[in-house]
């Protein structure tokens, strides 16, 4: 993952591209408007992180942000820090009326389709005309700005019409997937107090059909605070019939059109979560403004994302990359959903998905494409003529995997990492319609993302290892934890490593030529006499070997000092792990690395833990193994699959 070492792009932006993308057609404005020149894409984003004011202020005019109230200040600070900060104070705006303004009868708003429905399409005026009954309903039932609603549902449309309601009234949404635990539901949702809560009566995923309705019941009774429970009849449940309202029912209710409730640019939008796998998940709050100037930015500067285009993100609800996509509504593309497993009934689904829908912008966790390129997925050349741009996030993606989606999926195609989270719901580095695709590396750090990597000592480095921190503040930073009054857990969360600097948690490496390298997370990096080692290394050279489907790499101090690097994997087709295998493995890490790199001690084991999101659970396992009590470490209502902890204990 050296950047030394990928000296031949994978990729160049054709000369068609870069000067017909969003980015050079925004620089080009800022030139006419502005009279500022920039000679490179590096150098426009030193501006954005230097003239902070002009930058955000620039994207107001040139997105045409609708505010019904002029703004006084682009940014109010505090007096110290970054925590505070309140961004085009007195606007007032929507982030559901930015959406319908581009509501249009030559496209439709969604497309859809799921393991039990082919593809159909729902068009802007069925859109809006649901989103006008639901948010009348909403309003009739003492849902006032501020007031919090909540979801437990699958990636549907009714999902995104309930968010848009929800904001159309100036209320804050939060969501679920329904494969959530309940004590993981109750865990989020009692700490914000819906006061309306959306469910289905129950979901597919890989062929097989889950019944909520004993779920639901349960659910019913956890939150005081609750004054209704809307039922979407998904899977034609009998015996939750009656029982609480039904969404046809509100669909059919009269209405008055589509009215907007507009908001402070620092209201809340939504309520994300942590993964909560040790102490009760963070209730992380995001503002309206802060969400709607960051999607324009990244989806249409960053991604390219044009009218008429039609983007896709393979995600849950419970996923921060479902809020992010429908941020493709901003822009004047059609979001494409769909709900299920990946990988039912073949690992070709997402991918004739994407030649079927003619999507444009194909996303998906990381972990998607290492099992299709497992899988000896190949696609044929002509299959996605439309695809424009692959996106990948949610871990770092290995070398390995770019040049698989290069030779297997698509030669042409530009392909966007992304890292960032649900702390600011978008990406803090991605893509850049300027500058090439290297193996194993991200493009760029993003407009207004003032991100360096820190050495020990609190020093920017560049082409060193170091903990990626955020310098300087951005919109979409949350506004609070909910429910944290004197902002501890936030400060612990943040700024508790560097005084008045963000620590995101990522070792990364700044290249020379200013792309990134992520290295998995800091609080689970492996420390080899005072080098630090990144597990997506290890994972990279490990998993590239046929007989390897998962790895886990975790690094345990000795009191005597030092440490020593635990490996564990998982076979595939009821192998056993052999000492000539194990050979395999450290020459592999030896030879692609450095012997720092070798494990210590190579086991097998018969799952790797993830958390719902898609993550390994690194730190957890490593915790355990350390003989912290497990139902302290994590919490098996956030894991997608809790078994796998057993052989760990």
């Amino acid at each position: 993952m050296s950047a030394e070492i990928n000296d031949a792009p994978l990729w160049k932006p054709s000369k068609g591209l870069r000067e017909q993308s969003n980015l050079k057609k925004y620089i080009d404005w800022l030139f006419v408007k502005k009279g500022l020149y920039f000679r490179s894409y590096h150098d426009l984003w030193e501006w954005s992180v230097t003239d902070l004011e002009d930058f955000w202020e620039s994207l107001w005019h040139y997105f045409n942000i609708k505010s019904h109230d002029l703004y006084l200040e682009v940014i109010q600070r505090p007096k110290s820090g970054m925590l505070g900060t309140k961004w085009f104070t007195r606007s007032k705006l929507s982030y559901a009326e930015h959406i319908f303004r581009n509501k249009t009868k030559d496209r439709p708003a969604m497309l859809f389709q799921s393991e039990q429905k082919g593809l159909s399409e729902i068009s802007w005026d069925t859109l809006e005309n649901q989103v006008a009954a639901l948010s009348t309903w909403l309003r009739q039932h003492g849902v006032k700005p501020g007031d919090r609603v909540a979801g437990v549902l699958p990636n549907i449309p009714q999902a995104v019409v309930a968010f848009l309601a929800t904001n159309a009234v100036g209320a804050v949404w939060s969501s679920c997937s329904p494969d959530f635990g309940k004590a993981a539901v109750v865990d989020r949702f009692l700490q914000i107090e819906p006061k309306v809560l959306f469910v289905v009566d129950g979901y597919q995923y890989n062929g097989k059909e889950y019944n909520s309705a004993e779920f639901i019941q349960s659910l019913s009774a956890s939150f005081p605070t609750l004054k209704d429970i809307v039922l979407i009849d998904h899977i034609h449940t009998e015996s939750l019939a009656g029982q609480f309202t039904a969404w046809d029912d509100i669909m059919h209710l009269p209405n008055n059109g589509l009215e907007f409730d507009v908001v402070a640019f620092n209201h809340p939008i939504w309520i994300l979560y942590s993964s909560g796998t040790t102490a009760k998940p963070k209730a992380i709050t995001h503002s309206v403004g802060g969400c709607l100037l960051e999607h324009m930015k990244a989806l249409i500067l960053h991604q390219n994302v044009k009218p008429g285009d039609r983007y896709f993100w393979y995600s849950t609800t419970g996923w921060m990359m479902w809020n992010y996509a429908l941020g493709s509504l901003l822009c004047g593309a059609t979001l494409v959903m769909y709900d299920g497993s990946p990988g039912y009934p073949s690992s070709q689904t997402l991918w004739t998905l994407a030649e079927e829908a003619k999507i444009t912008h194909f996303g998906s966790g990381a972990a998607y494409y290492l099992a299709s390129m497992k899988a000896g997925v190949s696609i044929a050349s002509e299959r996605l003529k439309h695809l424009e741009t692959i996106g990948s996030t949610g871990a770092p993606l290995t070398p390995e995997a770019f040049e698989w989606i290069y030779k297997q999926v698509k030669k042409d195609v530009w392909l966007i990492s992304l890292s960032g989270g649900t702390d600011i719901c978008s990406a803090f580095v991605g893509g850049c319609p300027m500058e090439p695709v290297y193996a194993g590396e991200i493009q760029c750090r993003m407009l207004g993302a003032k991100v360096e990597a820190f050495d020990e000592a609190g020093n920017a480095v560049t082409n060193e290892l170091g903990e990626m921190v955020i310098t300087q503040p951005m919109p979409s930073m949350p506004l609070y934890f909910w429910g944290d009054e004197h902002n501890e857990r936030y400060m612990d969360s943040y700024y508790g490593v560097y005084p008045d600097v963000w620590r995101h948690g990522d070792w990364i490496k700044i290249t020379q030529r200013k792309s990134v390298i992520i290295y998995g997370r800091s609080d689970a990096t492996l420390n080899r006499d005072g080098v630090r080692i990144g597990t997506a290394e290890i994972y990279s050279a490990v998993e590239s070997l046929p007989e390897i489907k998962d790895s886990l790499a975790v690094y345990l101090e000795k009191e005597t000092g030092g440490g020593i690097i635990s490996l564990f994997v998982v076979l595939g087709n009821g192998q056993g792990l052999t000492e000539e295998l194990k050979t395999d493995i450290k020459q592999a890490l030896r030879s692609q690395y450095s012997p720092r790199h070798v494990p210590d001690i190579i086991q097998q084991v018969t799952d790797i833990p993830y958390t719902i999101s898609g993550k390994k659970m690194e730190a957890p396992v490593k915790k355990i193994l350390m003989g912290m009590d497990p139902s302290k470490v994590a919490n098996p209502d956030t894991m997608r699959n809790p078994e796998s902890l057993k052989q760990f204990v």
